[in-house]
């Protein structure tokens, strides 16, 4: 059953989404080389604490930690811990908060120092992707025409969409219906209306579309071992278009 919010929750989401923005703009600002994967979600962990709300992710269907960290070949759901980041890493950040009984949910994928032609490329067209699909999010437009925006700038590059995980929607919970693909044809799906509240999030490997999940049962890497970048927004659809709730 799809949710839809009142502009009062939809401010309330806001709150939350600009818990997230904050941790990322600490987080962006201290990923360099040297640094760990567990010293970027203790900052994030503060800060999020600091402003009064709850690290959604952390204890979330068991999951360890604050935040997700996913480094190079790891597409999402990275377990943050001693891995030292060195130059040329890739390392996607995915990071939710819960402020007054509302998730917000975000995701950036960030340069560790200088970085490989095809890690920019990467990284450059899975944020390409993430704005085409938002630029779908308007009321009486369908579900798959954010899915097939996504996919068409994607594959236009001649990189992959992830087809096993996908997008969804939020509020009160952090998963709520409806699911959002990054592929699909345009005109199907629910119709889109005010009120909806979509996280959109592009996973976008170099190689094979197919992905695998390590024995630790969270994180899921290619399986082809390329690289993997991840970027995600919580966008609420308004009679006026969609409203980014995540923004830094």
């Amino acid at each position: 059953m799809i949710v839809l919010k009142s502009p009062d929750e939809i401010e309330k989401m806001r709150r939350a989404g600009a818990v997230v923005a904050g941790a990322h703009k600490m987080i962006a600002e201290a990923v360099k080389p040297g640094v760990t994967t567990i010293e970027l979600d203790q900052i994030a962990a503060e800060y999020i604490a600091s402003q009064g709300a709850k690290a959604a992710f952390l204890g979330y269907n068991g999951f360890p930690a604050s935040i997700c960290a996913s480094v190079n070949e790891e597409v999402v759901h990275g377990i943050p811990g001693d891995r030292v980041l060195v130059e040329g890493d890739i390392v996607g950040v995915d990071i939710g908060s819960l402020l007054d009984g509302y998730y917000g949910d975000c995701a950036y994928t960030l340069r560790v120092g200088d970085v490989s032609d095809e890690a920019n490329l990467l990284l450059d067209v899975t944020q390409r992707a993430l704005v085409k699909g938002i630029e779908q999010a308007k009321p009486g437009n369908f579900l798959q025409d954010i899915s097939h925006a996504v996919q068409q700038e994607v594959e236009a590059s001649g990189l992959a969409v992830v087809r096993q995980l996908v997008g969804h929607g939020i509020g009160r919970k952090m998963h709520e219906d409806p699911q959002v693909p990054n592929y699909g044809k345009p005109g199907r799906g629910v119709m889109l209306q005010e009120g909806m509240v979509l996280a959109i999030e592009p996973m976008v490997n170099v190689g094979t579309i197919d992905v695998r999940v390590l024995d630790d049962e969270w994180t899921v890497v290619t399986k082809d071992g390329s690289l993997s970048a991840h970027f995600e927004h919580t966008v609420a659809i308004r009679s006026d278009g969609p409203d980014i709730l995540t923004l830094q």
